[in-house]
């Protein structure tokens, strides 16, 4: 269960010239249980919902308010949660951080498969199982913007997390591979949690949330609030 009680993002920003700092809201007071399985926020762009994401795995850290992931609190414990929460970014190449994918999905199982043949050939039986077993040893750079994003997907969900986090994982992906994402979320096991722009991903969702101005502003099914999300942005 993801928890988030009374919960406010304040930072640091410089004030007028000649005043010093002041601070910024991006999140105020943020109360929300979250059970289901799939779950969506959509919200423009600045609107907070990726400051949202990132409490849940520690990137961010409430200034306050408390949030609770299964129990655990990753401002305090965020080795354990992220064992718990796996984050997939906007750009894959940000997480990607090894020369080909079949080396960094054998980063990621470096914590439970210490043989290092056992461990390479768990990464191909990964990557396979994506469709990736004929680029596992290209370079990165050289792979579709599609096969990134699965690549980083499979090094991610190669720790096995019980909450996948994905901010804005369709936005670079052309239609093909936004459908192909979309298949492959709703075959998932995990629970997932998702910022996002796709309304149409949004609509696989059981439950939809519109963040505007640090708030959530609407809480519902996903047509009924993705409704209420495009008369704001109108």
């Amino acid at each position: 269960m993801i928890h988030l009680q009374g919960v406010s993002v304040r930072v640091p920003v410089p004030g007028a010239p000649g005043q010093g700092w002041t601070t910024r809201t991006l999140l105020d007071d943020i109360t929300l249980d979250l059970p289901e399985r799939r779950v969506a926020f959509i919200g423009a762009n600045g609107s907070g919902k990726s400051t949202l994401l990132r409490l849940l795995n520690g990137l961010v850290v409430a200034s306050t308010g408390r949030v609770l992931v299964d129990g655990l609190d990753p401002a305090s414990d965020g080795k354990g949660v992220r064992r718990k929460v796996g984050f997939v970014f906007t750009d894959p190449l940000s997480q990607l951080v090894m020369p080909t994918p079949l080396e960094d999905v054998e980063l990621s199982l470096r914590r439970t498969i210490r043989d290092r043949t056992q461990r390479r050939d768990a990464a191909r039986a990964l990557l396979a199982a994506r469709g990736l077993e004929h680029v596992a040893e290209q370079s990165i750079y050289d792979l579709s913007g599609g096969e990134r994003q699965l690549a980083a997907l499979t090094a991610v969900l190669a720790i096995e997390p019980a909450i996948l986090v994905a901010d804005e994982p369709t936005t670079l992906l052309d239609l093909r591979n936004r459908l192909a994402l979309r298949r492959v979320f709703a075959e998932l096991p995990q629970q997932l949690v998702i910022a996002t722009h796709d309304l149409d991903l949004a609509l696989d969702a059981d439950r939809v949330l519109v963040v505007e101005g640090g708030r959530i502003v609407a809480d519902g099914t996903p047509a009924e609030t993705i409704r209420h999300y495009e008369a704001l942005m109108a």
